[in-house]
């Protein structure tokens, strides 16, 4: 299944960016580079924790720790 998103970037119960809950009536506001996709996420889409992200000249890469890497060179083919 190509067509998905991975888990730790996908829709989910957490903000990428904030990691908030996303059904939090709290309406974390969202980085403005974020809204405009030059930040890479911060947070696990499935289950809010920090993850480790390095950012390349090409890209960025996001690692957590139970869900596994996302790669932003993956994510392009998705646009």
């Amino acid at each position: 299944m190509t067509d998905q998103l991975p888990e730790i970037v996908g829709a989910g119960k957490f903000n990428v960016y904030t990691g908030i809950a996303a059904d939090s009536a709290a309406g974390a506001k969202v980085p403005t580079a974020a809204q405009l996709g030059l930040e890479a996420p911060r947070f696990c889409a499935a289950c809010g924790r920090r993850m480790v992200v390095q950012i390349r000249p090409d890209g960025w890469w996001a690692k957590c720790s139970r869900h596994g890497l996302a790669d932003s060179t993956e994510l392009d083919t998705q646009r």
